[in-house]
């Protein structure tokens, strides 16, 4: 049953704001100290930046790491865009805007897709440790266009899971609307049925271990905490999952973790 547990805490904070109804979580509501949100999110902006980066994936940790999954480190990603913004003083100059899908507060079975800033990402947080997947420089390219484009929104699925299978288009996740968009880019296509195809094809799923007494209570503790897109198995998309497929296929020019003293690899 702790395994359960763990699980229930996970659909609390995965893809979810902290704001209710505004799809962010505003610095108010941090988890953490707001100041160290802030310097936190701008280290990760700054090391974006001063890489090259014009689009990258990024994750958090929503939850103390030992109540999550076997396996599972990060439980919110989405992409990071270098763009024009408007500070909060009315001045514009360049930095990162967010394109996520969260949970909706008031029904957790169904998403939205946000824009938001660093500090907003990070305000979930209850580990100041991002995990970074920046895109070769062609495929960032390719990002940027599908990310501009109506392709973007088409392939967001309302209907939420947070164990949500990747290779069904039956419920939809943050992390599986990323690798949704990432293979829009790579094979140039916008059809889901093509994409669910190739990530059948070449995409490795991260297995998450249920007991049978797990599975069957699961949706009864939350109508988001369901497995009915699974077999036998329960294998969901992660950032660990994305960043093994990249690598594997020579699509990431750099994987890595930041936390507030140190820049590390990433050897998930």
């Amino acid at each position: 049953m702790k395994r359960l547990i763990s699980l229930i805490m996970l659909v609390l904070v995965a893809c979810l704001p902290l704001q209710a109804g505004a799809g962010s979580s505003a610095a108010g509501n941090s988890v953490l100290p707001v100041a160290e949100v802030a310097t936190f999110a701008n280290r990760v902006q700054q090391d974006l930046a001063a890489r090259g980066a014009s689009v990258a994936i990024v994750a958090r940790v929503g939850r103390d790491p030992s109540m999550l999954p076997d396996g599972i480190r990060y439980t919110h990603v989405g992409f990071w865009v270098y763009s024009r913004i408007t500070r909060a003083d009315g001045s514009t100059g360049m930095g990162y805007r967010v394109y996520n899908l969260y949970q909706k507060q008031g029904n957790l079975t169904r998403s939205e897709l946000v824009q938001d800033s660093p500090a907003d990402f990070f305000a979930g947080a209850q580990v100041l440790d991002a995990g970074v997947i920046i895109p070769d420089p062609r495929l960032q390219r390719k990002l940027l266009e599908v990310i501009a484009s109506p392709t973007y929104a088409a392939l967001h699925n309302p209907t939420y899971s947070v164990l949500a299978n990747p290779g069904s288009s039956q419920f939809q996740n943050c992390t599986e609307h990323t690798l949704d968009v990432l293979m829009a880019a790579i094979y140039d296509t916008r059809d889901p049925r093509r994409i669910k195809a190739n990530i059948a094809a070449y995409f490795e799923p991260q297995n998450v271990r249920l007991n049978g007494l797990q599975r069957l209570f699961a949706p009864a503790a939350s109508q988001a905490l369901t497995t009915a897109d699974h077999g036998s198995q329960v294998k969901t998309a992660t950032f660990g999952s994305i960043a093994r497929f990249m690598r594997a296929n020579d699509l990431a020019s750099q994987v890595y973790r930041v936390t507030p003293d140190r820049v590390v690899g990433f050897a998930g």
